[in-house]
């Protein structure tokens, strides 16, 4: 693949994602607003600091703000993956463009977000102690760095083992060996929850549900549309061809 096919799938990718953050932002909007307004209450009920002007108003921060964040999320998200199905197109099976951006997208839903909060779930920004932080961001990314890399073992051994036992036993084998590993990391790495006492585990599941939503629509609707642009950019339909053909 020549340097500007890539370049030309990187800005498909990106564009992707812009689409994708679009229907993330409203499915975040429409969902997952109401927990998170929920934390807020519950926080300013049981704080014992009052007084202090907010720098952004609630309403910029569940509109503007949650849209810049979505939408900057979704063309990363892009660029990344566009390169990642450059990469994968061919050597993951006979499978054509569209099926390639369908399976880089559902690999990095489950590698780069469901995965790591299975160990570390999503808590609305409103709650937790602000001193811990740092060391639950730096956990979170582990995860998600060990994740991925267990991931990519997973699939040059499934690769490895194929030519010996087959296509259907060396992926079922890579898979074991990946949920195992996943399993042993998840009970060596320290624990990270930090949900106050009293939090009504109503909100925290609907705030929980609702990030895992907002994921699911983001790569998903990725997925489908990067795959129907990289599929043009990729392989072309002869239209053009059969005009003229027709025509002489």
């Amino acid at each position: 693949m020549n340097s500007v096919t890539v370049r030309t799938l990187l800005v498909r990718g990106m564009l992707a994602g812009i689409g994708a953050g679009v229907l993330a932002f409203v499915f975040a909007y429409l969902v997952g607003e109401g927990p998170v307004d929920a934390a807020i209450a519950f926080e300013s009920a049981n704080s014992h600091e009052h007084g202090g002007e907010e720098l952004v108003s609630r309403s910029v921060q569940s509109t503007a703000g949650l849209a810049t964040g979505v939408l900057v999320f979704g063309v990363a998200i892009g660029g990344i993956v566009a390169f990642a199905f450059c990469f994968a197109l061919g050597r993951i099976g006979r499978f054509g463009a569209r099926a390639t951006a369908g399976l880089t997208a559902l690999a990095g839903f489950l590698l780069a977000y469901l995965v790591p909060i299975l160990k570390y779930p999503a808590n609305p920004p409103a709650v937790g102690n602000p001193d811990t932080l740092d060391k639950r961001t730096i956990l979170f990314v582990l995860m998600i760095a060990l994740s991925v890399l267990l991931g990519i073992a997973a699939i040059l051994l499934g690769r490895r083992l194929a030519p010996a036992w087959g296509n259907w036993n060396a992926s079922i084998a890579a898979g074991v060996a990946f949920v195992a590993v996943v399993a042993i990391a998840m009970v060596v790495l320290p624990s990270g929850e930090n949900t106050p006492k009293g939090f009504p585990a109503t909100d925290l599941w609907e705030f929980r549900l609702a990030s895992i939503g907002v994921q699911a629509v983001l790569w998903s609707t990725f997925g489908l549309l990067f795959g129907f642009l990289a599929e043009r950019v990729l392989e072309p339909k002869p239209a053009r061809r059969q005009v003229s053909t027709q025509a002489a």
